[in-house]
């Protein structure tokens, strides 16, 4: 945590300077009329050459102590830059927690994590699984060893220099332009070209099926309530956009889990919890973008719910029941679960209609898109 906290303020006093020196090329987002244009921040532009090095950072396996792992080893493209596990696992084969979070349409969310409301700045945030111990993701130990073998690579030294200018004083090549340019990176990855969207935002009547538009109809309803938490354009109700007044940030307790019938989560994975201390928070976790969910298998912050038939059944039910075990209690009587989780009657009929909605916020060429690809592979 102390190496942590001297990495970051080492980064706030490198951001007082005027690091972006050249001038840049622009940057057309790929967004439908009527989709808001992404955040961005004063101090780190978006360029499609610092796209383009954030791109070639994130997949390099230098960002690693060991450099077993990049970013793009747990965020792969063709699962909307997630890891397919149920608990991550490190470049030191250490077993997370968590599942790795989703990065589509990343630039729109205000918070970033599954249950840290501090973490609300990709640049910052990205210090935690270059750095962190508790736990070890990429393992890096010194900033110094990360930019050495950055300086190492020719390349690397002439897309610095083209997309931030020259030596200020802390290298053509340092930790606080390697975070913006890989944050850029990040923030290209808009989603905006699925069934649904056609539908929406572009104008083709017939992109979505009659049964995923039942399944929208009922995933708007005051019935399923599904919308209250997986709202707006981005399915979320943690969103932000530039056009944003007031932030929306949330987490919610969903009753999946309600140990000895306490309230209580897993220990050391207990949501807001772990960071506020205060009871109520336990089991508080945000909603994720829906977006592309359907190729984001296992659910939940830890993979605990297999498949999406799973997710509709355990909403449906108003909490999750574990019988036996060291987990044992009924989530639907969890005393902080929130009061969006009522459970609902549903036929099989409207099961299946829900997953074909479901199934029409997958973007194939998103996932696909060569500009998001590995361009080592």
């Amino acid at each position: 945590m102390r190496r942590l906290m001297t990495i970051l303020l080492g980064l706030m006093l490198a951001g007082c300077g005027s690091d972006d020196t050249s001038e840049p090329s622009g940057y057309q987002w790929d967004i439908p009329d009527g989709f808001p244009t992404p955040r961005v921040p004063e101090d780190n532009p978006m360029t499609d050459e610092k796209v383009e090095l954030g791109r070639l950072l994130f997949y390099d396996t230098r960002l690693s102590d060991n450099q077993t792992q990049s970013c793009g080893s747990c965020h792969r493209q063709d699962i909307a830059f997630t890891d397919a596990l149920a608990q991550s696992i490190g470049s030191t084969d250490e077993v997370h927690p968590r599942s790795a979070m989703a990065l589509t349409n990343i630039a729109y969310a205000s918070v970033l994590t599954w249950g840290n409301p501090l973490q609300r700045n990709l640049e910052e945030q990205m210090l935690t699984p270059m750095f962190g111990e508790e736990p070890v993701e990429l393992g890096l130990k010194s900033q110094e060893d990360l930019i050495s073998r950055l300086e190492s690579v020719e390349d690397y030294q002439q897309r610095f220099e083209a997309v931030f200018g020259p030596d200020e004083g802390m290298g053509v090549v340092n930790l606080d332009r390697t975070t913006k340019a890989i944050a850029a990176f990040q923030r290209s990855l808009v989603s905006t070209r699925s069934d649904y969207d056609r539908f929406i935002y572009r104008g083709q009547p017939d992109a979505m099926n009659d049964s995923a538009k039942r399944g929208m109809e009922l995933f708007f309803s005051e019935r399923f309530e599904c919308f209250h938490c997986h709202g707006s354009f981005n399915f979320s109700d943690s969103t932000q956009h530039d056009g944003t007044v007031f932030e929306e940030i949330a987490f919610h307790n969903n009753g999946l889990y309600n140990i000895g019938g306490s309230g209580a989560y897993p220990v050391g994975n207990q949501g807001v919890y772990d960071v506020s201390g205060v009871l109520e928070d336990s089991g508080k976790f945000k909603a994720p973008s829906l977006r592309n969910i359907a190729v984001t298998a296992p659910y939940m912050h830890d993979g605990s719910i297999a498949t999406l038939e799973d997710v509709l059944d355990h909403y449906s039910r108003g909490g999750r029941l574990i019988e036996d075990g060291e987990f044992a209690g009924d989530g639907k009587f969890n005393p902080f679960k929130s009061e969006l989780i009522n459970g609902f009657t549903m036929t099989e009929e409207e099961k299946a209609d829900l997953l074909a909605f479901l199934n029409s916020l997958t973007d194939e060429e998103f996932l696909t898109d060569p500009k998001f690809s590995d361009p080592y592979n």
